[in-house]
């Protein structure tokens, strides 16, 4: 069509996580045209984002010519937007300086978002860039999910809140099993569980966010991949009095050496089956352990919302991994899931249900795609 020959059907969607890096192309309708990652990504000699940079100059070097633009806007998540970004945000020299301004409220994320802008920036200075939020979808959350119990100053003067992450996840989530199942979002009682590398729960009645397990950080909350998640609030203290580490040392340890890795040597959880099934102790613990936390955030968040249309599993582990689904779900008939453990292990695309057809409320698994939701927000405004 002429539109999309001038370029007003191309969307770029630029993704950046920790150590990866997702670009992808979507035309007017949503449709994904063109898609490519960079895998570990790190430089311990550069500042942080200087890979990211790199790659992504690689990446948008090596986009089909029909897909490398003119664009007619271009997507960038950012984990982090504080008090201040809760929205779809266009990108100019003042929104760029206040997320160098936020940095630290995600230094090991928000860096490496801001390096893939300024670099797509350059690339592209005549196209309209815009700034995705993973913490907007729990921007409202009730006061008593919301905050900390710390004197207000704490809140007021430095910004300590739970912030929620794995927003755009969790929207596409929710969006994604509305269409499935024909029914209005806002109406929707969910338990959304983003399983990956970094993992989180989020319970969310008639559309909105009401209880999340990350907090101010991605931290907080469940086992993962390389980080501890819930943790006494006196054990960092502990490990730099008695354990001699610097401060930075207990951060690296905490979001890099813990969680699964930490524990059994291993953060992947293909890997940790295969050591189980060879009778390693260390593995089974581990993922005793990844289930346990998952399961105690279940169980509160069920009785918070009363009502549950669905439990959605969501992420790598989540779409993939039918032994921690069924492990999770074990039991819970009497909460009204239902497992049809055959459905469970079978691999189809898409959302698919894994209840058994008697079950009071719904058990799906519903594919992340952070990209396509990226561009569905920004062509709303757009």
């Amino acid at each position: 069509m002429a539109g999309d020959e001038q370029g007003q059907g191309r969307w770029l969607a630029i993704n950046a996580g920790s150590s990866s890096l997702k670009v992808a192309v979507f035309d007017a309708a949503g449709n994904r045209r063109y898609s490519c990652a960079a895998e570990e990504l790190a430089d311990a000699e550069a500042p942080l984002g200087t890979a990211h940079a790199r790659a992504l100059d690689e990446l948008i070097t090596a986009l089909p010519s029909a897909d490398s633009g003119p664009f007619h806007a271009i997507t960038h998540r950012v984990v982090h937007g504080g008090e201040r970004f809760h929205a779809p945000t266009r990108i100019d020299d003042s929104v760029l300086d206040a997320l160098h301004e936020i940095e630290p409220l995600a230094p090991l994320h928000n860096p490496i978002a801001t390096a893939c802008i300024e670099l797509a920036r350059e690339r592209f200075p005549d196209t309209p860039h815009y700034a995705l939020f993973d913490t907007a979808f729990h921007h409202d959350l009730p006061p008593e999910a919301r905050h900390y119990a710390l004197p207000d100053w704490c809140r007021e003067k430095l910004g300590i809140r739970r912030y929620g992450f794995h927003g755009l996840s969790v929207a596409n989530a929710l969006r994604q099993l509305a269409e499935a199942i024909d029914h209005p979002p806002q109406r929707l009682n969910l338990i959304v569980m983003h399983l990956g590398n970094g993992a989180s729960v989020t319970a969310i009645r008639g559309g909105h966010s009401m209880a999340t397990s990350m907090g101010m950080t991605p931290l907080e909350g469940l086992v993962m991949g390389t980080r501890a998640g819930d943790l006494d609030p006196a054990i960092p203290g502990v490990l730099e009095r008695r354990g001699g580490l610097s401060s930075d040392e207990v951060d690296h340890l905490l979001n890099h050496q813990s969680g699964l890795l930490g524990l059994c040597g291993t953060r992947d959880l293909r890997e940790i089956h295969a050591a189980i099934d060879t009778g390693s102790e260390a593995a089974s613990t581990a993922l005793a352990m990844y289930i346990h936390r998952i399961r105690h955030y279940l169980g509160g968040y069920l009785v918070n919302l009363g009502r549950l249309d669905a439990l959605v599993f969501t992420g790598g582990v989540g779409e993939h991994d039918p032994v921690v689904r069924e492990s999770v779900c074990e039991g819970l008939g009497v909460m009204g899931l239902a497992l049809d453990t055959n459905a469970n292990r079978r691999h189809d695309s898409g959302p698919r249900a894994l209840h058994q057809p008697h079950s009071p409320a719904g058990i799906w698994v519903v594919p992340a795609d952070e990209e396509r939701e990226m561009v569905r927000q920004v062509q709303t405004i757009a």
